[in-house]
Formats: C-alpha cells, sequence, structure tokens
C-alpha cells in the first residue's frame, strides 16, 4: 500500500513541476511579434536615416 501511495505521490509531483515550467504558446507568439515589430522599426529608422544621407 505504500508503495502505491508513493508512486501516486511521485507522479503527481514530477506532472506538477513539468507542466508549471512550460512555456505558453501565447508568450512566444507575443514574443515573436515584438520583435518582428522592432526589426520593421529599426528597418525603417535606417531607410530614413539613408535618404536623408542620400539628400544631402
Amino acid at each position: 500500500m505504500k508503495k502505491l501511495i508513493y508512486s501516486v505521490l511521485l507522479i503527481f509531483t514530477m506532472s506538477a513541476v513539468f507542466t508549471s515550467c512550460r512555456e505558453d504558446k501565447k508568450d512566444k507568439v507575443e514574443d515573436a511579434v515584438e520583435d518582428v515589430t522592432d526589426d520593421i522599426g529599426d528597418g525603417i529608422e535606417d531607410a530614413g536615416d539613408e535618404i536623408e544621407d542620400a539628400v544631402d
């Protein structure tokens, strides 16, 4: 009986640990969108600088 209880407790503990450490897909998508918007903003700034340099 003790082995059964210990086994159930071990399985519960393992599942709780691995479930709480997962990163949500929503967080990954939000991070990716933020990275893309930052890259686009940097590209726009670079293009504006190049246009100003070309005009000068």
